[in-house]
């Protein structure tokens, strides 16, 4: 499964994006792992999981028809009591009974500590945007967050185990900057 023309505005560069960031957009390993390396504290805030509604555009990268529900998992990774980054993840129901079963029990443990563990699971590259106001993914990301920046930067990428497929998006908030690479 590959990225659809639907989502142009998802791509293989991060053209735009400030050079303090840039490192971590481009970062191919865990996210978790590497704030992990770089605080005292980090923790995951579980935020919603269950069935639900996802976005147009990530529907259409797993197949989704628009007004069916998926599983979708949201969460807020802290590193030193502060948000720095809002996770969402979204996959199939049905993957429930199957690949992605671990999902479900995850709690506030970290997806990485599935997906980097798995030796069967397939990452595809990454994929970048600017997120605007209207985006849904950016009105969850900023609920935890006092500023409305003009947008945030996040990533994605589409995660495979056993042909299930599992997107996976981050969204970068303002106190990632603090961490130091």
């Amino acid at each position: 499964m590959t990225f659809c023309k639907s989502d142009s505005y998802w791509n293989g560069s991060a053209l735009g994006c400030g050079a303090a960031l840039r490192p971590w957009l481009h970062d191919h390993g865990s996210l978790t792992q590497r704030i992990q390396q770089r605080c005292t504290q980090f923790a995951v805030q579980p935020v919603r999981s269950g069935l639900a509604r996802i976005a147009y555009d990530e529907a259409s990268v797993l197949g989704i028809a628009p007004h069916r529900l998926a599983y979708s998992r949201e969460v807020f990774l802290h590193a030193d009591g502060e948000p720095v980054v809002f996770a969402h993840s979204a996959c199939h129901a049905g993957d429930l009974r199957g690949a992605w079963q671990a999902m479900q029990g995850l709690g506030n443990r970290s997806l990485g500590s599935l997906l980097f563990t798995h030796p069967l699971v397939v990452r595809q590259p990454l994929h970048f945007t600017a997120l605007r106001p209207h985006h849904p993914l950016y009105q969850s990301a900023v609920d935890e967050i006092d500023a409305r920046p003009e947008r945030l930067w996040a990533r994605r990428s589409l995660f495979t185990l056993h042909g299930a497929p599992l997107l996976v998006t981050e969204v970068f908030l303002p106190e990632i900057l603090r961490l130091k690479l």
